[in-house]
């Protein structure tokens, strides 16, 4: 939707001044340990993630448990009783 620069400056003075009068809640505030858990915690997901999908392609390409295992520092069975009722079921 096009606006007139007028509207836009209008609407950038409204945001800057409620970034201006904006005041906190102590009820907002965690610790920053909390907060680097938490990102550690999302990135540890993403990363399983990456490997589940990583683990499905090997095995569509034919790729042998013993293989992924060793590729993720296991033996085949735990790399198969980790990853291969995940990827039979996806």
């Amino acid at each position: 939707m096009p606006r007139s620069i007028q509207e836009i400056l209008d609407h950038a003075d409204d945001l800057a001044r409620r970034f201006e009068d904006y005041e906190p809640d102590p009820d907002d505030e965690r610790p920053v340990e909390e907060y680097l858990l938490e990102r550690a915690a999302l990135a540890r997901a993403r990363g399983e993630r990456q490997i589940i999908e990583a683990v499905t392609a090997a095995r569509a390409k034919g790729i042998s448990w013993q293989r992924i295992g060793e590729l993720l520092g296991t033996s085949a069975q735990a790399a198969q009783q980790r990853y291969g009722t995940v990827i039979e079921s996806a």
